[in-house]
Protein backbone atom coordinates (compact mmCIF):
# COMPACT_ATOMS: atom_id res chain seq x y z
CA UNK A 1 0.00 0.00 0.00
CA UNK A 2 1.03 4.08 -0.37
CA UNK A 3 0.92 6.19 2.29
CA UNK A 4 -1.90 8.02 0.41
CA UNK A 5 -5.00 6.81 -1.65
CA UNK A 6 -5.32 9.55 -4.48
CA UNK A 7 -6.22 7.98 -7.21
CA UNK A 8 -7.54 4.25 -8.43
CA UNK A 9 -4.29 4.63 -11.20
CA UNK A 10 -1.72 4.81 -8.32
CA UNK A 11 -2.74 1.13 -7.25
CA UNK A 12 -1.11 -1.81 -8.39
CA UNK A 13 -2.58 -5.42 -8.99
CA UNK A 14 -1.47 -6.67 -5.94
CA UNK A 15 -2.16 -3.17 -3.79
CA UNK A 16 -5.59 -3.73 -5.11
CA UNK A 17 -6.17 -7.47 -4.56
CA UNK A 18 -4.99 -6.78 -1.03
CA UNK A 19 -7.68 -4.03 -0.28
CA UNK A 20 -10.65 -6.49 -1.49
CA UNK A 21 -9.08 -9.69 0.24
CA UNK A 22 -8.74 -7.34 3.76
CA UNK A 23 -12.59 -6.25 2.64
CA UNK A 24 -13.61 -9.91 2.41
CA UNK A 25 -11.98 -9.91 6.24
CA UNK A 26 -14.03 -7.05 7.36
CA UNK A 27 -17.34 -8.34 5.67
CA UNK A 28 -16.63 -11.38 8.16
CA UNK A 29 -17.07 -8.82 10.96
CA UNK A 30 -20.36 -7.43 10.13
CA UNK A 31 -21.96 -10.73 11.01
CA UNK A 32 -20.79 -10.43 14.32
CA UNK A 33 -22.65 -10.19 17.54
CA UNK A 34 -20.11 -7.16 18.30
CA UNK A 35 -18.98 -5.14 14.98
CA UNK A 36 -16.72 -3.10 16.54
CA UNK A 37 -12.73 -3.68 16.07
CA UNK A 38 -9.83 -2.22 18.03
CA UNK A 39 -7.24 -1.85 15.40
CA UNK A 40 -7.52 2.10 15.35
CA UNK A 41 -8.03 3.12 18.66
CA UNK A 42 -6.34 6.48 19.84
CA UNK A 43 -6.12 7.45 16.36
CA UNK A 44 -8.20 10.40 14.74
CA UNK A 45 -10.08 10.70 11.78
CA UNK A 46 -11.21 13.55 10.10
CA UNK A 47 -14.20 13.49 7.38
CA UNK A 48 -13.34 16.82 5.37
CA UNK A 49 -16.37 17.32 3.17
CA UNK A 50 -16.32 20.67 0.89
CA UNK A 51 -19.19 18.64 -1.07
CA UNK A 52 -22.28 17.51 -0.16
CA UNK A 53 -22.76 13.78 0.44
CA UNK A 54 -24.95 11.21 1.99
CA UNK A 55 -23.79 7.62 1.12
CA UNK A 56 -19.94 8.11 1.05
CA UNK A 57 -19.81 10.68 3.92
CA UNK A 58 -21.99 7.68 5.72
CA UNK A 59 -19.86 4.61 4.80
CA UNK A 60 -16.60 6.26 6.17
CA UNK A 61 -17.97 7.33 9.21
CA UNK A 62 -19.34 3.88 10.05
CA UNK A 63 -16.11 2.06 8.76
CA UNK A 64 -14.33 4.53 10.84
CA UNK A 65 -16.38 3.72 14.15
CA UNK A 66 -15.97 0.36 13.32
CA UNK A 67 -12.05 0.43 13.65
CA UNK A 68 -12.81 2.33 16.85
CA UNK A 69 -11.61 5.36 15.64
CA UNK A 70 -11.76 9.12 16.86
CA UNK A 71 -13.98 10.64 14.20
CA UNK A 72 -14.32 14.10 13.53
CA UNK A 73 -16.84 15.49 10.51
CA UNK A 74 -16.27 18.71 8.93
CA UNK A 75 -18.66 19.93 6.36
CA UNK A 76 -17.67 23.53 4.73
CA UNK A 77 -21.61 24.63 5.28
CA UNK A 78 -21.62 26.20 8.99
CA UNK A 79 -17.76 26.14 9.05
CA UNK A 80 -14.96 28.76 8.30
CA UNK A 81 -15.19 27.57 4.55
CA UNK A 82 -18.23 29.60 4.38
CA UNK A 83 -16.61 32.66 6.05
CA UNK A 84 -13.78 32.33 3.09
CA UNK A 85 -11.38 30.34 4.95
CA UNK A 86 -8.65 28.40 2.44
CA UNK A 87 -8.04 24.61 2.05
CA UNK A 88 -4.33 25.97 3.32
CA UNK A 89 -5.65 27.48 6.48
CA UNK A 90 -7.93 24.33 7.52
CA UNK A 91 -5.25 22.08 6.38
CA UNK A 92 -3.16 23.79 9.11
CA UNK A 93 -6.03 23.92 12.07
CA UNK A 94 -6.66 19.91 11.55
CA UNK A 95 -2.83 19.51 11.59
CA UNK A 96 -2.59 21.65 15.13
CA UNK A 97 -5.67 18.99 16.73
CA UNK A 98 -3.11 16.36 15.57
CA UNK A 99 -5.27 14.23 13.36
CA UNK A 100 -3.97 11.08 11.89
CA UNK A 101 -6.10 10.86 8.53
CA UNK A 102 -7.87 13.24 6.39
CA UNK A 103 -10.64 11.72 4.24
CA UNK A 104 -11.42 14.79 2.00
CA UNK A 105 -14.17 15.36 -0.96
CA UNK A 106 -13.77 18.71 -2.89
CA UNK A 107 -15.25 19.77 -5.80
CA UNK A 108 -12.21 21.39 -7.42
CA UNK A 109 -10.01 18.41 -9.21
CA UNK A 110 -6.63 18.14 -7.71
CA UNK A 111 -7.47 18.96 -4.23
CA UNK A 112 -6.60 15.91 -2.18
CA UNK A 113 -3.31 15.50 -4.39
CA UNK A 114 -2.70 19.20 -3.13
CA UNK A 115 -3.24 18.57 0.19
CA UNK A 116 -1.16 15.47 0.46
CA UNK A 117 2.03 16.93 -1.15
CA UNK A 118 1.44 20.64 0.24
CA UNK A 119 3.15 19.74 3.49
CA UNK A 120 -0.06 21.55 5.50
CA UNK A 121 -0.51 18.54 7.05
CA UNK A 122 1.41 15.29 8.07
CA UNK A 123 -1.84 13.07 8.03
CA UNK A 124 -2.80 9.99 5.42
CA UNK A 125 -4.91 11.85 2.93
CA UNK A 126 -8.20 9.75 1.52
CA UNK A 127 -9.61 10.93 -1.60
CA UNK A 128 -13.62 10.60 -1.40
CA UNK A 129 -14.14 12.16 -4.46
CA UNK A 130 -12.42 15.41 -5.94
CA UNK A 131 -14.47 17.21 -8.84
CA UNK A 132 -14.65 15.43 -11.96
CA UNK A 133 -11.48 13.99 -11.49
CA UNK A 134 -11.21 10.50 -9.20
CA UNK A 135 -13.41 8.56 -6.63
CA UNK A 136 -10.93 5.60 -5.80
CA UNK A 137 -13.01 4.04 -2.46
CA UNK A 138 -16.00 3.82 -5.32
CA UNK A 139 -14.39 1.65 -7.46
CA UNK A 140 -12.96 -0.12 -5.33
CA UNK A 141 -16.46 -1.04 -3.88
CA UNK A 142 -17.68 -1.69 -7.58
CA UNK A 143 -14.78 -4.00 -8.02
CA UNK A 144 -15.17 -5.80 -4.71
CA UNK A 145 -19.18 -6.40 -5.49
CA UNK A 146 -18.63 -7.58 -9.16
CA UNK A 147 -15.58 -9.92 -7.50
CA UNK A 148 -18.12 -11.75 -4.88
CA UNK A 149 -20.97 -11.83 -7.44
CA UNK A 150 -18.92 -12.98 -10.77
CA UNK A 151 -16.89 -15.05 -8.41
CA UNK A 152 -17.67 -15.70 -5.55
CA UNK A 153 -16.73 -14.50 -1.59
CA UNK A 154 -14.40 -17.19 -0.78
CA UNK A 155 -13.45 -18.49 -4.45
CA UNK A 156 -12.30 -15.01 -5.46
CA UNK A 157 -9.48 -14.44 -2.53
CA UNK A 158 -6.19 -13.32 -3.91
CA UNK A 159 -8.07 -13.33 -7.28
CA UNK A 160 -8.32 -10.06 -9.76
CA UNK A 161 -11.31 -10.20 -12.51
CA UNK A 162 -8.94 -11.00 -15.36
CA UNK A 163 -11.12 -11.43 -18.63
CA UNK A 164 -14.39 -9.97 -17.40
CA UNK A 165 -16.70 -7.56 -19.18
CA UNK A 166 -17.97 -4.44 -17.70
CA UNK A 167 -19.82 -1.69 -19.60
CA UNK A 168 -20.21 1.90 -17.78
CA UNK A 169 -23.26 3.34 -19.41
CA UNK A 170 -23.82 7.29 -19.56
CA UNK A 171 -22.66 10.16 -18.68
CA UNK A 172 -19.01 10.12 -19.01
CA UNK A 173 -17.81 13.27 -19.29
CA UNK A 174 -18.74 14.35 -16.03
CA UNK A 175 -17.84 11.22 -14.10
CA UNK A 176 -15.09 10.53 -12.10
CA UNK A 177 -16.53 7.15 -10.57
CA UNK A 178 -16.52 6.37 -14.42
CA UNK A 179 -12.06 7.33 -14.78
CA UNK A 180 -11.38 5.17 -11.45
CA UNK A 181 -13.33 2.75 -12.59
CA UNK A 182 -11.86 2.85 -15.95
CA UNK A 183 -8.40 3.01 -14.14
CA UNK A 184 -8.49 0.32 -11.34
CA UNK A 185 -10.92 -2.35 -13.80
CA UNK A 186 -8.20 -2.37 -16.35
CA UNK A 187 -5.71 -2.61 -13.66
CA UNK A 188 -7.24 -5.91 -12.35
CA UNK A 189 -7.24 -7.43 -15.75
CA UNK A 190 -11.01 -6.62 -17.04
CA UNK A 191 -12.27 -5.80 -20.06
CA UNK A 192 -14.11 -2.13 -20.41
CA UNK A 193 -16.40 -0.56 -22.43
CA UNK A 194 -18.11 2.87 -22.63
CA UNK A 195 -21.27 3.47 -24.02
CA UNK A 196 -22.78 7.27 -24.23
CA UNK A 197 -23.71 10.21 -27.07
CA UNK A 198 -20.63 11.83 -27.92
CA UNK A 199 -21.21 14.87 -26.17
CA UNK A 200 -20.62 13.21 -22.75
CA UNK A 201 -17.42 11.56 -23.77
CA UNK A 202 -14.48 13.38 -22.85
CA UNK A 203 -12.11 14.88 -25.14
CA UNK A 204 -9.05 11.94 -25.21
CA UNK A 205 -11.37 9.41 -23.85
CA UNK A 206 -9.06 7.54 -26.82
CA UNK A 207 -6.07 7.51 -25.10
CA UNK A 208 -7.86 5.74 -22.27
CA UNK A 209 -7.37 2.00 -21.54
CA UNK A 210 -10.93 1.14 -23.05
CA UNK A 211 -13.11 0.59 -25.46
CA UNK A 212 -15.98 3.04 -26.90
CA UNK A 213 -19.21 2.16 -28.36
CA UNK A 214 -22.65 4.31 -28.87
CA UNK A 215 -24.83 1.40 -29.24
CA UNK A 216 -25.74 -0.02 -25.89
CA UNK A 217 -27.63 -3.18 -27.19
CA UNK A 218 -24.56 -4.37 -28.78
CA UNK A 219 -22.72 -4.52 -25.87
CA UNK A 220 -25.38 -6.30 -23.38
CA UNK A 221 -25.26 -9.73 -25.07
CA UNK A 222 -21.08 -10.02 -23.57
CA UNK A 223 -21.32 -7.93 -20.37
CA UNK A 224 -20.71 -9.89 -17.12
CA UNK A 225 -21.89 -6.49 -15.63
CA UNK A 226 -23.44 -3.12 -16.63
CA UNK A 227 -22.90 -0.10 -14.61
CA UNK A 228 -25.33 2.53 -14.90
CA UNK A 229 -23.83 6.30 -14.35
CA UNK A 230 -26.33 9.25 -13.64
CA UNK A 231 -26.39 12.00 -15.97
CA UNK A 232 -24.96 14.93 -13.57
CA UNK A 233 -26.90 18.12 -14.46
CA UNK A 234 -25.61 19.87 -11.50
CA UNK A 235 -22.16 20.02 -13.23
CA UNK A 236 -23.87 20.91 -17.01
CA UNK A 237 -23.80 24.32 -18.29
CA UNK A 238 -25.66 23.46 -21.85
CA UNK A 239 -27.27 20.91 -23.25
CA UNK A 240 -25.88 17.36 -23.37
CA UNK A 241 -28.80 15.62 -25.47
CA UNK A 242 -32.23 16.69 -27.03
CA UNK A 243 -34.49 15.07 -24.42
CA UNK A 244 -34.56 13.05 -21.46
CA UNK A 245 -37.11 10.35 -23.39
CA UNK A 246 -34.71 10.34 -25.67
CA UNK A 247 -31.94 10.06 -23.97
CA UNK A 248 -33.39 6.74 -21.98
CA UNK A 249 -35.11 5.54 -25.10
CA UNK A 250 -31.22 4.86 -26.35
CA UNK A 251 -29.00 4.53 -23.65
CA UNK A 252 -31.19 3.85 -20.19
CA UNK A 253 -31.27 0.18 -18.96
CA UNK A 254 -35.18 -1.36 -18.72
CA UNK A 255 -36.21 -5.07 -18.29
CA UNK A 256 -36.57 -5.48 -22.52
CA UNK A 257 -33.03 -4.81 -22.52
CA UNK A 258 -31.53 -6.93 -19.08
CA UNK A 259 -33.01 -9.90 -20.32
CA UNK A 260 -30.65 -9.49 -23.42
CA UNK A 261 -27.79 -9.38 -20.72
CA UNK A 262 -26.30 -13.01 -19.81
CA UNK A 263 -27.83 -15.14 -17.09
CA UNK A 264 -24.99 -14.55 -14.62
CA UNK A 265 -24.78 -10.64 -15.54
CA UNK A 266 -25.34 -8.03 -12.98
CA UNK A 267 -26.38 -4.35 -12.77
CA UNK A 268 -24.28 -1.64 -10.80
CA UNK A 269 -25.24 1.96 -10.08
CA UNK A 270 -22.90 3.73 -7.93
CA UNK A 271 -26.41 6.13 -6.70
CA UNK A 272 -27.72 8.06 -6.73
CA UNK A 273 -30.14 6.49 -8.89
CA UNK A 274 -32.88 8.43 -11.46
CA UNK A 275 -35.65 5.92 -12.06
CA UNK A 276 -37.37 6.20 -15.21
CA UNK A 277 -34.05 8.06 -16.79
CA UNK A 278 -30.55 5.85 -17.17
CA UNK A 279 -32.81 2.63 -15.09
CA UNK A 280 -36.44 1.78 -14.46
CA UNK A 281 -37.83 -0.08 -11.67
CA UNK A 282 -37.96 -2.81 -12.82
CA UNK A 283 -34.19 -3.07 -13.30
CA UNK A 284 -33.63 -1.35 -10.28
CA UNK A 285 -35.64 -3.73 -7.80
CA UNK A 286 -34.40 -7.15 -9.45
CA UNK A 287 -32.15 -9.30 -8.11
CA UNK A 288 -29.56 -8.77 -10.67
CA UNK A 289 -29.21 -5.34 -9.25
CA UNK A 290 -26.97 -4.62 -7.18
CA UNK A 291 -26.81 -1.30 -5.66
CA UNK A 292 -27.99 -2.40 -1.81
CA UNK A 293 -24.50 -4.56 -1.69
CA UNK A 294 -22.51 -1.79 -3.10
CA UNK A 295 -23.64 0.03 0.14
CA UNK A 296 -22.96 -3.02 2.37
CA UNK A 297 -19.36 -3.36 0.59
CA UNK A 298 -18.71 0.40 0.83
CA UNK A 299 -18.33 -0.12 4.40
CA UNK A 300 -16.38 -3.29 3.87
CA UNK A 301 -14.09 -1.65 1.75
CA UNK A 302 -13.17 1.56 3.41
CA UNK A 303 -12.34 0.24 6.76
CA UNK A 304 -9.76 -2.51 4.74
CA UNK A 305 -8.97 1.18 3.18
CA UNK A 306 -7.99 2.35 6.63
CA UNK A 307 -6.62 -0.52 7.90
CA UNK A 308 -4.00 -0.73 5.76
CA UNK A 309 -3.03 2.45 6.12
CA UNK A 310 -3.42 3.25 9.25
CA UNK A 311 -3.54 -0.06 11.22
CA UNK A 312 0.04 0.07 12.91
CA UNK A 313 1.76 2.23 10.97
CA UNK A 314 4.01 4.21 12.24
CA UNK A 315 3.78 8.27 12.62
CA UNK A 316 4.70 9.88 10.03
CA UNK A 317 8.19 11.88 9.33
CA UNK A 318 7.80 13.39 5.71
CA UNK A 319 5.58 14.13 3.52
CA UNK A 320 6.26 11.84 0.26
CA UNK A 321 4.08 11.96 -3.04
CA UNK A 322 1.14 9.76 -2.79
CA UNK A 323 3.11 7.42 -5.54
CA UNK A 324 5.98 6.87 -2.96
CA UNK A 325 5.48 3.24 -2.20
CA UNK A 326 5.46 1.85 1.09
CA UNK A 327 5.91 -2.03 1.87
CA UNK A 328 2.98 -4.06 1.27
CA UNK A 329 1.38 -4.79 4.51
CA UNK A 330 0.21 -9.12 5.27
CA UNK A 331 -2.96 -9.95 5.44
CA UNK A 332 -4.76 -9.08 8.70
CA UNK A 333 -3.43 -10.61 11.57
CA UNK A 334 -5.82 -12.77 13.76
CA UNK A 335 -5.80 -10.43 17.30
CA UNK A 336 -6.45 -7.17 15.43
CA UNK A 337 -9.50 -8.30 13.63
CA UNK A 338 -10.51 -9.65 17.10
CA UNK A 339 -14.17 -7.71 18.13
CA UNK A 340 -13.36 -4.97 20.64
CA UNK A 341 -15.11 -5.29 24.03
CA UNK A 342 -16.92 -1.82 23.89
CA UNK A 343 -20.50 -2.14 22.58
Amino acid sequence: MQRHLISAADLTRDDAVLILDTAEEMARVADRPIKKLPTLRGRTVVNLFFEDSTRTRISFEAAEKRLSADVINFTAKGSSVSKGESLKDTAQTLEAMGVDAVVIRHSASGAPYRLATSGWIDAHVINAGDGTHQHPTQALLDAFTMRRRLVGPDAGLGKDLDGRRVTLVGDILHSRVARSNVDLLHTLGAEVTLVAPPTLLPVGVETWPCEVSYDLDSTLTKSDAVMLLRVQRERMNAAFFPTEREYSRRYGLDGDRMAKMPDHAIVMHPGPMVRGMEITAEVADSDRCTVVEQVTNGVSVRMAVLYLLLGGAEPAVAHPSPTTTLATRRSAPTSELRPTEEK
